[in-house]
């Protein structure tokens, strides 16, 4: 088997798999837990999942908050458009997605309603737009009214109301991701608390989750592939922390391939350097993880980069046989589905 090729990370997934709503309670979804060095794997539900930690862990947590990016408006013929927002360059100015993109061309009017307008002034890379906003009052306010939900394209639905809560983790803060961190959708309050109790500790990350997360690699050979770039942070705080706990011999377990890529894009000789950047971190069979001992996260589509990183943390042979046997037991597959525990 030759690791370096796409074609060893697809996996057979029936459509009926992909779970189109979340569980009415967070922490019913199921849990897969697989411990890499036996390749033992249990099944059990979320709310269980302190049975399998310890009380001195360290679960690192992306506090990222998904923007209401979807917009739906028309242009001054009255013709409706779609506007999706990606990247915030200035108070005013965006770059967004268009649709159709055809119809957009630089000096389009677009009209949302009384308070917001937009006015497309320049192209950007793979056909977005840089978009200048005219509006009366507070930005982010009239977004939570006229905002919707940025849903996965695997999710085959409109967004509704509820998705504004259930498409965004309990301790979501700083606003920028187009898509949510989807292993800390399990998490409550409640649960946070108890696990919290017993001297588990919870630290938090940024990174800002992109379209990029969805983009499929296309190359035969996975090292050709290039990843998209997000902005990420960590804290000198949580950064000292960290590296104390490393050094008392405490678990570090992330909460999400995000987290991991953040915490994996800070590290530098098994040390998180604390700071602020962007990063296009590739993380595949035969790179090292310098950071994590566990890692809580959903189940990803075949061929892609998570289910590759997954393979680097977990062992191909386990990460694999895994997601066969969440396929034969029925586990709910990608956002809104089930989880899965590796340590």
């Amino acid at each position: 088997m030759d690791l370096t090729n796409k074609s060893s990370y697809y996996y057979n997934l029936p459509k009926e798999l992909i779970a189109q709503f979340p569980e009415d309670i967070r922490t019913n979804s199921r849990l897969l837990s697989l411990n890499k060095s036996t390749g033992e794997i249990t099944h059990q539900n979320f709310h269980n999942i302190g049975s399998l930690l310890r009380d001195d862990d360290v679960l690192v947590l992306n506090n990222t908050k998904v923007i209401l990016a979807r917009l739906f408006g028309h242009k001054t013929t009255g013709a409706k458009v779609e506007v999706f927002l990606l990247n915030q360059l200035t108070p005013n100015r965006w770059e967004c997605l268009v649709k159709p993109g055809s119809k957009l061309q630089i000096g389009a009017e677009i009209i949302f309603n009384e308070q917001l307008s937009v006015k497309i002034i320049d192209f950007s890379q793979g056909g977005s737009r840089i978009v200048e906003f005219y509006f009366e009052g507070d930005f982010w306010e009239i977004l939570e009214i006229i905002g919707n939900m940025p849903l996965p394209p695997y999710i085959k639905r409109d967004s509704e109301e509820k998705d504004k809560t259930t498409y965004q983790t309990v301790y979501a803060k700083e606003r920028g991701s187009v898509a949510a961190p989807t292993a800390g959708l399990h998490f409550t309050n409640d649960l946070i608390t108890k696990l919290q109790k017993r001297g588990i500790t919870f630290l938090e990350v940024i990174l800002h989750v992109g379209l990029g997360t969805f983009r499929p690699v296309k190359s035969e050979k996975i090292i050709d592939h290039k990843m998209h770039s997000e902005h990420c942070q960590i804290s000198q705080k949580t950064a000292d922390f960290i590296n104390k706990a490393k050094f008392e011999k405490r678990r570090i377990i992330a909460v999400g391939t995000t987290t991991t890529r953040t915490l994996e894009s800070f590290a530098e000789n098994n040390i998180i350097k604390a700071g602020s950047h962007w990063t296009d971190i590739f993380i595949y069979p035969g790179k090292e993880l310098q950071i994590i001992d566990g890692l809580i996260t959903n189940f990803h589509m075949p061929e892609s980069t998570l289910l590759m990183l997954i393979s680097a943390f977990a062992g191909y042979e386990n990460a694999m046989r895994a997601y066969k046997i969440a396929v034969e037991e029925k586990y709910r597959f990608f956002s809104y589905g089930d989880s899965m525990l590796i340590l």
